[in-house]
């Protein structure tokens, strides 16, 4: 079940399914642009394109030079994604690659539904920008031939020229001179070849060509959002409530703080939204006036009902949940596994549990919001502009269309940069003070108001039969639910009708294992739901859930004496559902098991020392309707006097179908390999009071360049549908890190991060 599957309105979440192409000639350029369903009848493409009687959507366009530019819908955050779009277009458009430029754009309605999350944007854009292409390059060939005189059938499109045997046209010449007027219906861009993978040369392994993004990065031209000023503007820190929700303001004493030059006031927000409240903002003319006058302004409230939970609350909630059956709904359900678990003549059960875990980005969040021209005009950037456009609206009291929100490259997202939060008190502040508003968070504020990653509990109950077959599974998850939070339209019902499912707070429950009986209930834990905002954090709900399925399914091996990894490549056979489907899923598991044969032949000769170990997992994330077929073993140590765990060395097989940019593809599965790895050893946090209790790097521990693992990746060649890659390494390596302990000193681990305390207390139990 995916996002995409929930509203058949915003399937496509850049609104490029069943949308014309034009191609024409404006002035000395020539355009293309995606246009509405529907042909225009009295405008020619030149007409349309000139006029914009029909807002087309320009997304690229070409001078007399040769030179393309690529506009990108997408939000850059270090992952390459202007970079990645742009290759798919050029090379089907044939153009010089060094030619071609990218622009990230605005809020435009005309370009669709704003997203950058869920590895969606390589695998969303692959099609429409492969067809917009084709149909450049044919309307190009076209016209190339009748400038060069010759049968269109002897031209060929190749690196920014039409050659015909020894005749050729640049691309520049061909906008210069030509007279391009072309539109394409729906059905025939659709029906537009698009090359094999054998036939590419700009993207696919082996291809591989820098970022267009990485000069502006490294010659310190690249505006952030945190970089961005405008006249007449005040700056702003935020004094945030002691909850999260239900706070409200009694009283202001800022009479410490009027004897600080440049201090301007304060603000108390009132948000029609609700998505802040009980804040204060404080306002001067300068930041570090900001940062002081917070320290002197004193705030005095009546707190909300959630000012005394802590991280054991939720952990004991989330238990008591996922033992009553009568709580959530399924996910999951195939065969009978209440039967089966009453025939069993064995059963095993485990339970999983992650702690609360933060984003801590390198650029805090940050915004700029102006009224200028009957607009409201947000400069920050933002991952999920579709979604926070309208609550930015709501909270203004003004319509969408009076709000733009101006895209800057993010320094650092990982889901924390989707629901754009922060714009709200920004735009409520400058609304309040009548001018223009920059608001900043230091690394306390950006903490205390991030969208955590809830602390979760997984359930598991394996049934067998007299021989120790493996029956069937049972599995209770439970979490705070960040759709449920920021988006509860995008949730579908459960499979038994029972109540609504978050889909990435499940997804992963529904492996590529071939199993008689399999059940998967859903629950939210309402105590973290109300306590704070659960956010969407690299790899979402696939990180805590596979952490518990992949170990337990380990658990599952040993109980039926069997090799964990022939168990699992067993199981991946391939059989009904898990055949997979076009075109995202071809080969099905049948694929993930490929991936397991090579890592097994990979890892088959390593010398392990004593209380060492190799684990296995693996995963199919993102989600089902677009997985990234993965496995991954992990070589550890484990020192049993102190109990620390060293992670050696990382293997990863992935089989992502065509990989579109191989650098940034690597660059992905190496960041997500590591911040897995953090996940897995060192990262948590835990909410105490009411608030998370690390609110800075000095407590909060990421990994550290010291830990950091050899790492081994391969990407399986392929010429299948591209998939994402921007999370899914995240997932497999607790469980490979887990498994590796049992290996190597026989405990089992159920808690992330493995803290050297919870090994030392396992050898001792």
């Amino acid at each position: 079940m995916s996002i995409r599957d929930i509203s058949k309105e915003k399937k496509d979440m850049v609104s490029l399914s069943r949308r014309s192409f034009m191609v024409g000639s404006v002035k000395t350029s020539l355009l293309m642009a995606f246009g509405a369903s529907a042909l225009p009848s009295l405008l020619s493409a030149k007409e349309a394109l000139a006029s914009k009687t029909f807002a087309p959507n320009v997304w690229f366009e070409m001078d007399t030079t040769g030179k393309v530019t690529v506009n990108i819908a997408k939000a850059e955050m270090g992952q390459h994604v202007g970079t990645a779009i742009a290759r798919i277009l050029a090379d089907e458009l044939e153009c010089d690659w060094n030619k071609v430029a990218i622009v990230h754009v605005d809020t435009d309605p005309k370009w669709g539904y704003m997203v950058t999350g869920g590895s969606w944007s390589v695998f969303q854009t692959y099609k429409p920008m492969s067809q917009a292409g084709a149909a450049g390059r044919q309307v190009l060939v076209r016209a190339g031939a009748e400038l060069l005189g010759v049968p269109e059938s002897s031209c060929e499109a190749k690196s920014g020229f039409i050659v015909s045997g020894s005749k050729k046209i640049s691309y520049g010449d061909i906008v210069a001179k030509g007279n391009i007027d072309k539109t394409f219906s729906a059905d025939e861009l659709s029906a537009l070849p698009i090359k094999p993978g054998n036939k590419k040369h700009l993207i696919g392994i082996g291809n591989d060509y820098k970022a267009l993004d990485i000069p502006p990065k490294t010659d310190g031209t690249a505006v952030y959002g945190i970089d961005v000023e405008v006249d007449n503007m005040l700056y702003a820190r935020p004094i945030l409530p002691p909850t999260r929700y239900g706070s409200t303001v009694t009283n202001v004493d800022d009479s410490q703080a009027k004897s600080l030059p440049g201090y301007k006031g304060y603000k108390v927000l009132s948000d029609p939204s609700n998505t802040v409240e009980g804040w204060v903002a404080i306002l001067a003319s300068d930041y570090p006036t900001a940062i002081k006058a917070v320290d002197m302004v004193k705030v005095t409230y009546n707190a909300g009902k959630t000012v005394n939970v802590n991280e054991a609350d939720i952990q004991k909630e989330g238990e008591r949940i996922c033992r009553d059956r009568n709580e959530g709904t399924l996910f999951v359900d195939e065969g009978n596994i209440v039967e089966a678990q009453q025939k069993a003549a064995n059963t095993i059960e485990a339970m999983y549990t992650t702690s609360t875990a933060s984003h801590f980005q390198l650029e805090p969040v940050n915004a700029v919001a102006e009224f200028k021209d009957g607009k409201w005009h947000i400069h920050t950037g933002n991952q999920w502009q579709g979604l926070t456009l309208p609550a930015v609206a709501k909270a203004a009291g003004v319509s969408d269309s009076e709000v733009v929100i101006h895209q800057y490259y993010l320094g650092g997202g990982f889901g924390r940069r989707l629901f754009g939060d922060w714009i709200i008190p920004t735009v409520l502040t400058a609304k309040a003070a009548g001018q223009p508003v920059k608001m900043l968070f230091m690394r306390p504020d950006d903490a205390m108001f991030d969208q955590p990653r809830s602390a979760s509990t997984s359930l598991f109950n394996a049934a067998f039969d007299e021989s120790g077959k493996f029956l069937g599974m049972e599995h209770a998850l439970a979490a705070g639910w960040p759709t449920l939070a920021m988006a509860p339209s995008f949730m579908p019902d459960g499979v038994d009708g029972k109540g609504k499912v978050d889909p990435f707070s499940a997804s992963g429950a529904d492996h590529w294992y071939s199993m008689e009986h399999h059940r998967a209930r859903v629950i939210n834990n309402k105590v973290a739901q109300n306590t704070f905002t659960p956010g969407w954090l690299r790899s979402v709900g696939q990180g805590w859930i596979v952490w518990g399925l992949e170990s337990f399914i380990d658990e599952v091996a040993h109980e039926a004496k069997q090799n964990p990894v022939d168990f699992r490549l067993a199981m991946l056979d391939g059989k009904g559902k898990q055949a997979g489907k076009a075109p995202e899923s071809v080969g099905g598991a049948k694929r993930l098991a490929n991936t397991l044969e090579i890592l097994k032949s990979k890892t088959a000769n390593v010398k392990l020392a004593e209380n060492e170990g190799i684990g296995y997992s693996v995963t199919a994330g993102q989600e089902r309707t677009m997985p990234a077929w993965l496995a991954t073993a992990a070589h550890v140590h484990v020192d049993k006097a102190s109990g620390k765990i060293t992670l050696k060395k990382l293997w990863v097989v992935a089989d992502a179908g065509i990989v579109v940019h191989p650098d940034g593809a690597m660059a992905q599965m190496e960041g997500s390999l590591l911040w897995g790895t953090s996940l897995a050893l060192f990262e948590h946090n835990e909410i105490k009071n009411g608030y998370v209790a690390k609110k800075n790097l000095t407590t909060y521990q990421p990994l550290r360049m010291k830990d950091v693992p050899e790492m081994d990746i391969e990407f399986v060649e392929s010429d299948e549908f591209p998939v994402g890659l921007g999370e899914p390494g995240v997932i497999g390596v607790a469980p490979a890190v887990g498994n590796a302990v049992y290996q190597a000193v026989g405990v089992r681990l159920r808690h992330l991060p493995m803290l050297s305390s919870h090994v030392t207390e396992a050898l001792s139990a």
